[in-house]
């Protein structure tokens, strides 16, 4: 497959262990004279949807219609997380319950997480029948349902959710916690990871074994497909009658792997329910994989990244320009650069329309240092902050331009409104925007400044603007 479907049609109820992963990150300098820990100095505080909420973000990412279901308490953290879900276009549906919301938090510093607390409770007296009763008439307009378990207690009655959906011919994608997997029976597919699949059947030495074992599995539980991820060795896929299919991992840097199960769910979800084969949806997630890896945190990946890494990995480039890169190869090459101590200049923009202002702009840009990274927004942020008659040129069109100039060295896209988070990954020795800005107001300031970069801002030639020659162009 080389270009991922039209996910915009499907509709999918993701239903689980509903949870607020908290992300603090700051600089680290000194050891603490009270123990021998790092002393962190906090300059970002993120909450995040996890559990079945990053499921549900991954797909609305991905274009689909995700509704989220679950229980949280009445409390704070409930409604941050419900803020940060419905601000990725899901659908709340969640229960609130006398319950806590389940919280995790992260301490990070330089892209590594160097402590996590977990604040939790068991959900489980409150997944009655009540609860199962509401989520049940809560799937006939769906498409497909994905199950994300973490064993904190929603799933108590999963195997009544699973008859349920599966009476009215709905496919249900699991991915299962813990030893008993035989309260999943009857699923349409389950994805359990290697150590989790091992600790069920016993250690596999080769491929052999675990096809055998992985087969044995799939008919004890009268499963359609079972779906084992082998981290660095990718994923096996063993179906009903048909041979096992074993793909290679495509991750080019490993940064985090938080959240690359619900990445893979996700986009098997999206894909199944745009009507593609199950081979081909496996081929898509597993892709998916080996860039949201490559991302800190629960992160999402989107179409365009998608495209982009699917292109890579059949020996093709997304625009047949070789520096039009996907984030995590990018931060692959940027690990090399810094290695060869060059220096690293960033700047962002839609660059619609190509015009003069923008080349003196980013040839300016560049004689600050050894490399240019361009990042440009996506078509989706586009229409969200210029309307709905923008972008003139495509995403992939945008980028193959930008690829030519001299001047560019490489060029990534973004989903986001703004690129703060590509930017703080990237970290370079040289933020630059240009135009009338403040330094501080330009997106990325404060994580540049606090890994002892510097932002600079460069003035556009007067008279240039994509909005004024568009508008020549109409009248």
């Amino acid at each position: 497959m080389r270009v991922a479907p039209d996910f915009s049609r499907v509709k999918a109820v993701v239903l689980g262990d509903v949870m607020l992963d908290r992300f603090w990150t700051g600089g680290t300098d000194r050891i603490s004279p009270e123990a021998p820990v790092p002393v962190v100095r906090v300059s970002d505080c993120e909450g995040r949807p996890g559990g079945a909420g990053n499921v549900a973000v991954n797909l609305a990412v991905l274009g689909a219609d995700a509704a989220l279901m679950g229980l949280v308490g009445k409390d704070e953290a409930a409604a941050e997380l419900r803020s940060a879900v419905e601000s990725a276009g899901v659908r709340w549906l969640v229960t609130p319950c006398a319950g806590e919301t389940i919280v995790k938090l992260r301490v990070l510093s330089r892209h590594q997480q160097l402590l996590r607390m977990d604040f939790e409770r068991s959900l489980a007296d409150y997944a009655d029948d009540l609860f199962t009763g509401y989520v049940t008439s809560q799937l006939t307009d769906c498409d497909v349902v994905v199950l994300s378990d973490y064993a904190k207690g929603t799933l108590s009655q999963v195997q009544t959710l699973i008859s349920a959906a599966r009476a009215q011919g709905k496919p249900v994608l699991v991915d299962p916690k813990g030893l008993d997997l035989a309260r999943y029976q009857g699923a349409t597919l389950l994805t359990p990871n290697l150590s989790e699949f091992e600790a069920v059947v016993g250690r596999c030495e080769n491929d052999a074994v675990l096809v055998e074992r992985g087969e044995a599995l799939r008919e004890s539980l009268a499963l359609d497909a079972l779906l084992i991820t082998r981290s660095e060795r990718g994923m096996t896929l063993l179906q009903r009658g048909e041979p096992p299919l074993h793909l290679p991992a495509r991750a080019r840097e490993v940064y985090d792997v938080t959240g690359a199960g619900d990445t893979v769910i996700s986009v098997l979800a999206a894909a199944l329910g745009a009507g593609e084969t199950l081979p081909a949806s496996t081929a898509l997630a597993n892709a998916a994989a080996g860039v949201v890896v490559g991302k800190v945190g629960t992160a999402a990946v989107t179409r365009d990244e998608l495209n982009t890494a699917l292109a890579r990995d059949l020996g093709e480039s997304l625009t047949d320009a070789g520096n039009v890169l996907d984030e995590a190869t990018l931060l692959d090459k940027v690990a090399q650069a810094r290695a060869s101590g060059e220096r690293l200049v960033m700047t962002n923009g839609c660059f619609d329309l190509l015009h003069p202002g923008h080349i003196a702009y980013l040839r300016e840009a560049r004689a600050l240092g050894d490399r240019l990274i361009v990042a440009v927004n996506d078509d989706a942020s586009v229409r969200r902050l210029k309307g709905d008659s923008r972008p003139i040129n495509g995403l992939s069109a945008r980028m193959s331009v930008l690829s030519e100039l001299r001047s560019v060295d490489w060029v990534v896209p973004f989903s986001e409104d703004t690129p703060a988070r590509v930017i703080g990954e990237v970290l370079p020795d040289v933020l630059v925007k240009g135009g009338d800005y403040q330094p501080q107001d330009i997106a990325g300031y404060d994580a540049v400044v606090a890994a002892g970069g510097e932002v600079k801002v460069l003035s556009y030639i007067e008279g240039h603007s994509t909005t004024d020659i568009i508008e020549r162009a109409r009248h």
